[in-house]
């Protein structure tokens, strides 16, 4: 096993990983940290500062689980004890309490697994007292690493070490057989490479295309779950890039391939597909479903252009925002993503078309900010999806000066006190049905809502004498409108 000396903590070992560290080999077990830390410390120096935020501390060790619970055992009001997470699997996590706050740390047995029936997890686990069987089973090479904390030793039976320099992705032992024991390693693998910038080696991605029968098997929550990890990463677009390249985004988002190779005007550099990818990117990696309605905020425009060339309109785009919509509330859907977060994502790709003149009136911006229900949080994530836009065009760079014209004049707007959302009318249901003797039914909602477009243009009428006027308006037009329908009724019997 070929084995390095390198100090991983460089500015002191962390107190929690070196009580375990010694409480087991006091015992005299082995004890290693493992896997993503391990590569994550050792890439620490090539990345920006925080490039990697609050990892995980996984460690492997030769001890059964049945005796790490033994060492970690809660005696009295201990603040160390250990949850048994997944004792079939040989883990136990290990739990560390300091100011009222849980540090979880998992330790699993050296193991080995076989017979992968169902493409995802292993029929038969056998545990082993060997590191280097442990790290065989692991799927990456980068993550088939080990240190000794004490030492100072990595183990790295197959140069992992030497794939990080390389910057590649590539599987420990045969590719074909590693992904036909886990599909969802095929898509961790483009995920990998996308959180790292790395490139996924020669073997292990033409493999990834002969393993379609294992990620089929994988359950779509799995799939929803590393989509959400990738929107996480450095770059988006890599990830999704290999999938395409692999024939994996036919098989969980095929919708994004209608727009590859569908080129658009002047304004864009790219086609369809990578305007869509590139925009994702420059949003804020901290914001994974804005970047998601930057994946999804011009996937309706290749339908919205065949749709206009079948009806002699020409190469345009018309309401490719509400065919966008739409599809992306299918994919999110087929995905298992919440009805929160669908709702989320379709509302940014539906307005994020909008396009303001200095033109607008006070009661244009009024309406559409009432559009954002009252969200400020909406509004600003709708701004960050149209600078990205904006960037993913290939042409331009930051935020247009009319966007920024436009947060100054809705400050201008807000500040003004005015009503957006029927709540904020100075009346409310039970005012109208006592003034006007009504009795609970739709015709008060619809009376709010016509007080409200008034006030949208008049603020200042937003008080209870000018809404009862505006009560009594609608009053009125509804008896006239009702008085006509029965006229024509009339007529026509």
């Amino acid at each position: 096993m070929k084995l390095t000396q390198i100090d991983l903590f460089k500015n002191g070992l962390p107190e929690d990983i070196c009580a375990i560290a010694k409480k087991m080999k006091e015992n005299d077990f082995e004890i290693y940290l493992v896997g993503g830390a391990v590569r994550n410390l050792i890439l620490s120096d090539k990345r920006p500062k925080g490039f990697f935020r609050n990892f995980d501390f996984d460690f492997t060790t030769n001890a059964r689980p049945e005796e790490v619970i033994s060492l970690f055992k809660e005696k009295g009001k201990s603040s160390i004890f250990t949850v048994p997470t997944g004792l079939a699997h040989g883990t136990v996590t290990v739990v560390i309490e300091k100011d009222g706050v849980f540090h979880h740390y998992e330790i699993t047995t050296y193991r080995l697994e076989s017979q992968y029936e169902d493409g995802r997890h292993p029929e038969k686990i056998s545990f082993s007292n060997s590191l280097e069987e442990d790290l065989s089973r692991r799927d990456f090479t980068i993550n088939a690493l080990a240190y000794d904390v004490f030492e100072k030793t990595l183990f790295d039976p197959f140069d992992g070490l030497g794939d990080l320099e390389k910057e590649l992705i590539r599987t420990v032992g045969n590719p074909l057989e590693r992904f036909r024991e886990d599909g969802l390693r095929p898509i961790r693998a483009c995920r990998f490479a996308a959180m790292l910038d790395f490139q996924i080696e020669e073997e292990t991605l033409k493999s990834i295309r002969a393993s379609f029968d294992t990620v089929t098997k994988v359950s779509l929550e799995r799939v929803h779950d590393e989509l959400l990890k990738l929107m996480k990463s450095e770059k988006p677009s890599i990830g999704i890039e290999y999938l395409r390249i692999t024939g994996l985004l036919e098989l969980f988002i095929p919708e994004l391939m209608e727009g590859y190779q569908v080129y658009q005007n002047e304004f864009h550099k790219h086609d369809i597909y990578y305007h869509n990818l590139y925009t994702c990117d420059a949003v804020f990696k901290e914001k994974p479903l804005i970047r998601l309605a930057g994946l999804f905020h011009d996937i309706g425009k290749a339908r919205a252009k065949s749709y206009a060339l079948a009806s002699g309109n020409g190469n345009v785009f018309y309401n490719h925002e509400i065919i966008g919509e739409r599809m992306a509330d299918k994919i999110m859907k087929r995905l298992k993503f919440s009805n929160q977060d669908i709702r989320y994502v379709k509302n940014l790709v539906k307005l994020h078309m909008f396009y303001y003149t200095e033109e607008w009136t006070d009661g244009a911006v009024r309406r559409f900010l009432k559009k954002m229900e009252g969200d400020s949080g909406f509004l600003k994530d709708l701004f960050e999806l149209r600078k990205a836009d904006r960037i993913g065009s290939g042409m331009k760079s930051g935020e247009a000066e009319i966007l920024e014209k436009f947060k100054r004049r809705i400050n201008v707007v807000t500040e003004a006190d005015s009503a957006l959302k029927v709540t904020d009318l100075n009346i409310n249901g039970y005012d109208i049905m006592q003034k006007f003797n009504l009795k609970p039914s739709r015709m008060i909602g619809e009376m709010l809502e016509f007080m409200l477009e008034r006030i949208l243009d008049q603020p200042e009428l937003n008080n209870q004498e000018s809404l009862f006027e505006l009560g009594e308006e609608f009053l009125r037009q509804s008896h006239t409108k009702s008085d006509k329908n029965e006229e024509e009724e009339a007529i026509l019997i």
